[in-house]
């Protein structure tokens, strides 16, 4: 099946787009030595789209910066016993290596656009980048995420409803799967799974700071502001991604102030802008 070129005219798929998320609301070691786990923040605003043609050979172009190469998708596709042929063209706009999934979203919607089963492409991810985000699950941030396995690790409430005001901070980083240098955070997820239980979104908040803090000051980088800004614009907390330059300031809904942009640009923090996430966003 690998190496089919049959071409079947009627063999074509709508767009498929997938969501990319804005860092984590946790993210760390389960135990000192145990594997790196997360809590994904779900972003609607990000987005990536691959549209399929059947075709003899493999062909892949893109908009913008490719995330993921033609090789890669060769492995994508003969990996999940999918024919290696096809025109495969992608569209969105995740940045790349700010920690907004941009690898993982191009090879979801790719692998939909192959028609690849949905119980397979977890697996199918990691296979190509050895290190996955959730993004190919229907409710993300609804669990503890494992993501050098690509296997769920604990379930819980979504977080409620709230309004985030992020941008980057730092250099691009592109996550490297042998990377396990994080803090633990086993002390965080029986406190996570309560407060969501709870509908408690301080303490969700309180939760993510302490992880974002940790990632800090254990791997950089110096002068984050994000901890000022958010005291300065009365953020419940804040959140990071724990491998890219993403920062997320956390309100209730439609608490944000309307200025809280400019104040992130301000201090450094670039391209902000704001989107609703957890529970009915």
């Amino acid at each position: 099946m690998g190496n089919q070129t049959t071409i079947n005219h009627s063999d074509v798929r709508p767009p498929m787009r997938v969501h990319g998320h804005f860092g984590e609301w946790i993210q760390g070691r389960l135990g000192a030595d145990g594997p790196v786990v997360l809590v994904t923040m779900t972003c609607d605003v990000l987005f990536v789209e691959a549209t399929f043609e059947p075709a003899v050979t493999l062909g892949l172009t893109h908009a913008g910066q490719a995330a993921i190469t033609r090789d890669q998708l060769r492995s994508l596709l003969s990996g999940s016993g999918r024919p290696v042929s096809g025109n495969f063209h992608v569209t969105g706009n995740v940045p790349l290596g700010v920690g907004a999934g941009a690898s993982t979203a191009w090879l979801v919607s790719l692998a939909r656009a192959a028609g690849v089963a949905e119980n397979d492409i977890a697996a199918a991810c990691l296979r190509v980048e050895k290190a996955t985000d959730p993004l190919m699950l229907q409710k993300a941030d609804r669990v503890l995420w494992s993501s050098r396995s690509a296997e769920v690790s604990a379930q819980f409430s979504a977080p409620p409803r709230c309004e985030i005001v992020g941008g980057y901070f730092g250099d691009p980083i592109k996550t490297n799967a042998g990377d396990t240098c994080f803090a633990d955070i086993s002390d965080l997820i029986g406190a996570w799974q309560d407060a969501t239980h709870r509908g408690d979104l301080a303490a969700l908040a309180g939760l993510a700071s302490e992880a974002a803090d940790r990632t800090t000051r254990l791997r950089g980088p110096k002068g984050d502001p994000t901890a000022a800004v958010a005291k300065r614009l009365g953020a419940l907390g804040y959140a990071r991604a724990h491998t890219g330059s993403a920062r997320a300031l956390i309100f209730s809904p439609d608490a944000a102030p309307f200025d809280a942009e400019n104040v992130l640009e301000q201090a450094g923090i670039t391209d902000a802008f704001r989107f609703f996430t957890g529970s009915g966003s």
